[in-house]
């Protein structure tokens, strides 16, 4: 297994919580992370049809099963079970009792708020981050990272990306989207996932997606829902302050890994990125979700956000830190170019009476560089620039 670097923050959360629920997509590693850490407690998966049936039609017995606590993985295949984990928790007011896993995080969330706010610690598992991988194997250059992308099958079973992400995306259709969707035409939600793959780093535009799918705006707005919460798709939110000229305020569409946006993309090989005209937006992707994995291994529900006004000006990415933002710039070019800090000099000239933590400008380089506007840095080692602590507002 590859070491996780939520690890610490899962085991102490463990001692202070009576349940741990951990979250994210599938196949990100959260059944062979939680029999790892947790190798002294049972082990029940509700995906069986057994074990799934037994714990539908009669929950106390099968929980009884489990007089100091079990792993459940996959809870939101019977969410009803959360009830009586619930009543068990108030009554042996004990922590460490149940780790609980799920990969839908809507079907997940409306259980876990019903029945165990307050006693469970929600933590969320993405792909692995490019410090994980490096610590396991020799990177790759830039286009094979984007294009294997960072779940965990790829690299330690050695799995070809096209086969692994072709048998990814049908296995989601089948085992997932059937539960909460009924689509009649599959084909049309396949094409609307490979749209939003060729909308990677642009704003959302649901009439545009629905009129180019064949569907109508509040299908399209449900798709897009439901691929948020299967952690699919990830939603960029823009930040507004006081400002004399309009901003925009649209989200912005990402993946939460970029090899399963580049296999959409039609993308079959490595060397087929190095000229795309997407490159730039995958580039884009893959660090704006390594921020994301750093604080949610951390514990931290780090509320990311972009800016953009009417005008084109625009901030890649801002991260929150406590009251300040921190502005960061993400460019995929080799060769630096010193125009690439005229928007963050736009940007702490304009907004000069506001506070704001040091800039970033992060980009394939292999140095490190500190100039008067920010600190040049690249995807590999940026994360070290970012709080392991956030206090939100």
């Amino acid at each position: 297994m590859i070491p996780r670097h939520i690890e610490p923050h899962l085991l102490e959360c463990f001692k202070k919580y009576p349940v741990v629920t951990l979250t994210g997509p599938r196949q990100s590693g959260k059944t062979t992370l939680v029999r790892e850490l947790f190798a002294d407690k049972p082990y029940t998966n509700l995906e069986h049809p057994g074990v799934r049936e037994f714990a539908q039609n009669d929950p106390e017995a099968f929980l009884s099963q489990f007089p100091d606590g079990v792993v459940i993985d996959e809870i939101q295949r019977v969410p009803e079970l959360t009830s009586y984990i619930q009543v068990i928790v108030d009554e042996r007011r004990q922590n460490g009792l149940f780790v609980i896993t799920g990969s839908h995080q809507f079907s997940l969330r409306e259980a876990v708020n019903q029945s165990l706010a307050g006693r469970t610690a929600i933590l969320r598992l993405l792909p692995l981050s490019i410090a994980e991988l490096a610590h396991n194997q020799t990177l790759g250059n830039l286009d094979e990272l984007l294009w294997q992308g960072l779940y965990p099958r790829v690299h330690q079973e050695g799995i070809a990306p096209d086969q692994a992400y072709s048998d990814y995306f049908e296995t989601y259709i089948e085992r997932d989207l059937r539960q909460i969707l009924q689509i009649k035409d599959l084909s049309l939600f396949q094409r609307f996932v490979r749209l939003c793959a060729g909308r990677v780093g642009q704003l959302v535009n649901l009439n545009s997606l629905a009129a180019d799918t064949g569907i109508t705006q509040p299908t399209a707005r449900e798709w897009l829902s439901v691929l948020e919460s299967s952690f699919i798709l990830y939603r960029l939110m823009p930040w507004h302050s006081n400002f004399p000229k309009r901003y925009i305020k649209s989200p912005k569409l990402y993946f939460h890994d970029t090899g399963l946006a580049v296999w959409l993309s039609g993308i079959t090989e490595a060397s087929q990125l190095n000229n795309h005209p997407l490159r730039g937006a995958f580039y884009e992707n893959l660090v704006i979700c390594e921020a994301l994995k750093h604080f949610e291994n951390h514990g931290i529900h780090a509320a990311l956000m972009f800016f953009r006004d009417q005008t084109g000006n625009e901030i890649d990415l801002l991260i929150p830190r406590g009251a300040q933002h921190q502005p960061v710039e993400i460019k995929s070019g080799k060769t630096l170019s010193p125009s690439w800090l005229d928007r963050l000099k736009w940007f702490q000239k304009t907004f000069a009476d506001q506070s704001f933590a040091p800039a970033l400008l992060i980009h394939p380089r292999e140095d490190e560089q500190v100039r008067s506007h920010c600190t040049v840095t690249t995807h590999t080692a940026f994360t070290q620039h970012l709080p392991s602590r956030v206090l939100l507002k």
